[in-house]
């Protein structure tokens, strides 16, 4: 039989926030992969565990999922850990929880810690619906989409970000949203450890705050939302938009394919219209 894949949460920062249950799943099973193992390795020895160590992160080679994946196959149970908090969120793992149910083989949650309710519970803001979208891109047009998709979200928005670039990350904050600089938030940072903190007030605030004086440890900024949906967008005019992408200098072919994508036409009409322009 094959061995089972466990989803194990650990502590932000705080020992005592691993659970019974948590702990029992690390000692038992034959196997960790963490994100990093010098940072796993301490939780090991707290709990008693001689499970072998395997490193597993958002780089690592695919020889490693499969030799993960052998282990499962084998019947050896497989614990995975992040360096703090739930795995996948926003943390490597996805990769093989997908790969082992897309071979039969048993995922099991163990639940505790996360940054993301963490941080919602003390932000003092709406948290019955939410966006979470983890860590920004630092540039580029991706970056401004999101930022825009932040300013315009209807319900509270969660981001992570690394403390050097907080002060930046708010002020972009403040530039997109319609008033922005009024827009409350809440930084939260170093959860559940010696020095935690949470700081709410509007996201100019908190910018010129953490311009002056820099976070540091591992930070959530949670932004309230809009509290308005959004208001639909006009269609697209399907000749207009293969106008504009001609003047681009894009050819025919890729014209007609992004002009279906974008607007919902079938592939043989937008080859059409283009055609007759």
């Amino acid at each position: 039989m094959a061995g089972t894949l466990y989803v194990v949460a650990t502590p932000l920062g705080n020992l005592g926030d691993l659970s019974p249950r948590a702990a029992d799943t690390l000692k038992q099973a034959a196997v960790v992969a963490a994100e990093d193992t010098r940072h796993t390795k301490p939780l090991l020895v707290h709990v008693g565990s001689r499970a072998d160590l395997v490193s597993f992160h958002a780089h690592s080679a695919d020889r490693t999922l499969e030799r993960l994946l052998r282990l499962l196959g084998g019947g050896t149970d497989v614990a995975l850990v992040t360096d703090a908090g739930t795995p996948t969120v926003s943390d490597p793992g996805a990769e093989l929880v997908a790969a082992a149910r897309a071979r039969g083989i048993q995922v099991v949650t163990i639940p505790g810690p996360t940054a993301v309710a963490a941080a919602l519970a003390v932000s003092g803001l709406a948290a019955d619906r939410y966006v979470f979208l983890g860590f920004l891109p630092r540039k580029g047009g991706e970056r401004r989409r999101l930022l825009e998709l932040v300013a315009g979200s209807e319900w509270t928005v969660v981001l992570f970000e690394a403390p050097n670039r907080v002060a930046a990350l708010l002020a972009d904050l403040a530039a997109a949203c319609d008033g922005g600089a009024d827009r409350p938030a809440s930084v939260s940072r170093e959860m559940t450890k010696v020095f935690e903190e949470t700081r709410a007030g509007t996201l100019a605030e908190l910018a010129g705050y953490y311009a002056e004086a820099p976070p540091r440890g591992e930070v959530t900024v949670v932004v309230a939302g809009t509290g308005k949906p959004r208001p639909p967008e006009a269609p697209i005019d399907p000749e207009a938009r293969a106008r504009t992408l001609l003047a681009q200098g894009m050819t025919r072919k890729d014209v007609a394919e992004q002009v279906a994508q974008e607007t919902g036409i079938s592939r043989n009409t937008a080859y059409r219209l283009v055609n007759e322009l």
